[in-house]
């Protein structure tokens, strides 16, 4: 049996379509997609489910009582669906695809801070470096002249 669901109120950004995907896997339905969507410019969640008869009663039960914890619901339909749904994979591939398209300027963005700041580590480690070696050099310097005026007084 062929439906569509359509979960509105603050659904977006929640983990729903991860819910949704978990209880499709959780039922093994070969034929599921979920997508975040906007109705009359409010947020929504849409899922097409293929699913045998005695599975879907079910499904549609734990759609109406389960939820992520940051949704709130305003309202759940439930609609005869009567397009081809496609396979399970293509709205998780979708899914990681669209999280990777947020991770990935995030990600480059944690790359440049940790280059800007490896690069001051640096400047400053050379900066102390030369430093210290600067005060190695002079307390050598001294070192060796007092050592060598010590022999030479011994020596006559």
């Amino acid at each position: 049996m062929k439906f569509k669901v359509i979960i509105k109120g603050k659904v977006h950004g929640v983990g729903y379509r991860i819910m949704l995907i978990n209880l499709a896997l959780e039922y093994g339905i070969d034929r599921f997609s979920t997508f975040n969507t906007k109705i009359d410019g409010k947020e929504a969640v849409i899922c097409l489910i293929d699913a045998p008869e005695w599975i879907t009663e079910e499904i549609k039960n734990q759609i109406q009582s389960k939820k992520p914890e940051r949704a709130l619901i305003e309202s759940i339909e439930f609609e005869e669906f009567q397009y081809e749904i496609p396979p399970i994979e293509r709205s998780m591939q979708a899914f990681q695809m669209e999280h990777w398209g947020k991770a990935i300027p995030i990600l480059l963005d944690i790359r440049d801070s940790v280059r800007e700041e490896s690069q001051k580590t640096r400047d400053e480690l050379g900066t102390i470096i030369k430093e210290e070696s600067q005060k190695t050099r002079d307390e050598l310097g001294t070192i060796i002249k007092e050592e060598s005026q010590k022999t030479r007084d011994e020596l006559g």
